[in-house]
């Protein structure tokens, strides 16, 4: 660029960033570590983000699709997302010593699933297929008592043998907006459904996109920080396009589009919860490198969760 470098105002999202579930998922690895000595195995990504991956790969944590990836003699870590029953079967099978870092919040959501189905409801699951979230869900019942909906068309496609037998569970990341609508669907077409008594959205993923909301009107640019197959992720960049602001998912500083970024008067810049500060700041330093930077932090609301780490891990340093 030539001359005097334009002004752009950088309001930075908050909150943002590793929730309290991806903070402990990534502390269990290096607990494992530390504990049973490089390597570890880790089935799946631990959370959806390249930088954390690479960075505990590093450090001796083996990442694989299967647990038949792993040998006798070592630890496997299960990924943040949860798993199937069947998969901690396994591993107990061939005597695998194992360590589960499925977020409590998800594993709530299996808790439900399960005594739901105990007491032969039908459950109606909110999700994307293929998720590994949905994948580990539909793995906590029996085969037929769970349904997948994923948009409003499927709400009015579906066809059920009882419809006063009904339930619903969402996945935890999903869009605060679409998942209200289909769920207005479901009560407007099966009346008699039983509605959960908690929200299964995570506070962090709801909290995340409060915070872009807050933001996205006085931005003619959203970044947001996160993994391409991270799903809070790409809701955060849904939720910046549908209040006007463009945006783009990045993974790094190095993604950004400079000639689709333009030279906006305002900035906004989030990261999803796999995603750690250090690259928020790489993002800013970037745009610092071609324009004249002031950072506005708009702190929508602030997080103090904290989740308890497995007791076969508990007594050791963090």
């Amino acid at each position: 660029m030539n001359g005097i470098r334009p002004n752009l105002n950088v309001l930075i999202a908050a909150p943002r960033g590793f929730c309290a579930g991806v903070d402990r998922a990534i502390q269990i690895v290096e607990l494992a570590l530390e504990r049973f000595g490089a390597p570890v195995y880790v089935r799946h990504e631990i959370v959806h983000n390249r930088f954390v991956v690479d960075r505990l790969a590093a450090m001796g944590a083996i990442f694989v699709d299967e647990l038949d990836e792993v040998p006798d003699d070592r630890p496997v870590v299960f990924s943040a997302h949860g798993v199937p029953k069947s998969v901690p079967a396994a591993a107990q099978d061939r005597g695998l010593t194992y360590v589960d870092a499925t977020c409590p919040l998800v594993s709530k959501v299996h808790r439900q699933a399960e005594r739901l189905s105990a007491d032969g409801r039908h459950i109606l699951f909110i999700g994307h297929g293929g998720h590994p979230e949905v994948i580990g869900t539909f793995g906590q019942v029996p085969p037929g008592s769970i349904t997948l909906i994923e948009t409003l068309e499927d709400v009015a496609a579906l066809e059920v043998a009882d419809p006063t037998n009904l339930t619903f569970l969402t996945q935890t990341t999903l869009s605060v907006d679409d998942t209200a609508a289909i769920v207005a669907a479901l009560k407007a077409r099966f009346p008699a459904i039983q509605v959960p008594r908690s929200e299964d959205i995570c506070y962090a993923t709801s909290n995340r996109q409060a915070a872009v909301k807050a933001i996205a009107a006085e931005c003619e640019r959203m970044l947001v920080i996160g993994s391409p197959n991270s799903s809070n992720s790409l809701r955060l960049a849904e939720v910046a396009e549908r209040m006007g602001c463009p945006a783009r998912l990045i993974e790094r500083a190095s993604d950004i589009d400079w000639t689709w970024f333009g030279q906006p008067r305002a900035t906004g810049v989030t990261a999803g919860a796999s995603a750690p500060e250090v690259l928020v700041r790489e993002v800013v330093d970037a745009l610092a490198g071609r324009f004249t930077v002031s950072e506005t932090h708009v702190d929508h609301t602030p997080e103090r969760m904290i989740f308890k780490l497995p007791r076969e891990l508990v007594g050791l340093p963090a």
